[in-house]
């Protein structure tokens, strides 16, 4: 049971993670380099407002605007400066990492003496069962909102200009829309949804490491492809609620295959692995419907 709720509650925070990059990954078609930095850009500003006694509701807000500020200047750096989307990810990412460094003050910082979203008084004064559960049932409430907000979102003019420009940039510039703000708009949401992600692990495992981001952006890829490929025949889920699944089954293939005594150093072998799989048995399924 334990091993299960580690798997529910890491799934739904890596969730909110898979969100932000479905947007670059599956919309914008942005390999967005930055998501390596800005997990650990929320995790920062996590840190220093914690330990510097602010509550820590308030390091919601706080880490997504700092996250979008973050995504909208990748986006500068694409669009007015004509960069590479790759490389323009690139130099956000290697500029954050120093930035991190000064906003946090150290590489690590300790939270364990003060009081976090899933650590405070609230939570040790519910009943003995029942807090077990609490962090589960927070990180779902979360996910929950950050899902129908961005499906809400998706929903609206400015979302459908956004899923325009991924698929066809001309058709947005022929309504006389700036496709390049329309873009720097999807990289700011999609980052204020990365740095929201690690604000949220920072308090749940109640530090800070500097290289915390290191391989977040192929963790939520993972996430994203095993959502909407594993999950593509099931035409009533949202490809938001595919991404949000494909998160926590990315999580339960991984505790599964520590189970069975695979190190943790063969992790990252793990997740390319699966990522092959999945993609190779998609490719094949295409072929098959092409072919019948």
């Amino acid at each position: 049971m334990a091993q299960l709720l580690g798997v529910l509650e890491q799934g739904l925070i890596y969730a909110v993670l898979a969100l932000g990059v479905y947007i670059t990954f599956k919309i914008l078609d942005f390999p967005d380099m930055t998501v390596d930095s800005t997990f650990p850009l929320g995790a920062a500003v996590t840190a220093l407002m914690i330990s510097n006694g602010i509550h820590p509701l308030l390091t919601l807000p706080a880490s997504l605007l700092a996250g979008a500020a973050a995504g909208a200047l990748t986006g500068v750096i694409h669009v007015k400066f004509h960069v590479g989307d790759l490389l323009s990810g690139i130099i956000m990412m290697t500029g954050l990492y120093s930035i991190n460094l000064h906003i946090a003050g150290r590489a690590n910082v300790q939270l364990f003496s003060f009081n976090t979203l899933f650590k405070n008084d609230f939570i040790s004064g519910l009943p003995t069962g029942v807090q077990s559960y609490a962090p589960v049932i927070l990180m779902a409430l979360v996910a929950l909102i950050v899902k129908l907000l961005m499906d809400a979102y998706l929903s609206t003019r400015s979302g459908f200009l956004l899923r325009a420009t991924g698929d066809n940039p001309t058709l947005v510039a022929s309504l006389a829309k700036d496709s390049g703000k329309v873009k720097n708009l999807g990289l700011a949401i999609a980052n204020a949804l990365v740095a929201l992600s690690g604000c949220i692990m920072c308090q749940y495992q109640r530090y800070f490491d500097i290289s915390m981001g290191t391989g977040t952006l192929v963790l939520a890829v993972a996430s994203v492809i095993v959502g909407t490929q594993l999950l593509r025949g099931l035409r009533f889920l949202r490809a938001t609620t595919a991404v949000v699944l494909g998160s926590i089954l990315y999580k339960g293939c991984v505790a599964l295959a520590l189970s069975f005594g695979l190190s943790p150093f063969d992790l990252k072998l793990v997740t390319a692995a699966l990522l092959f799989v999945i993609i190779v048995a998609g490719s094949h399924r295409k072929k098959a419907k092409h072919h019948a």
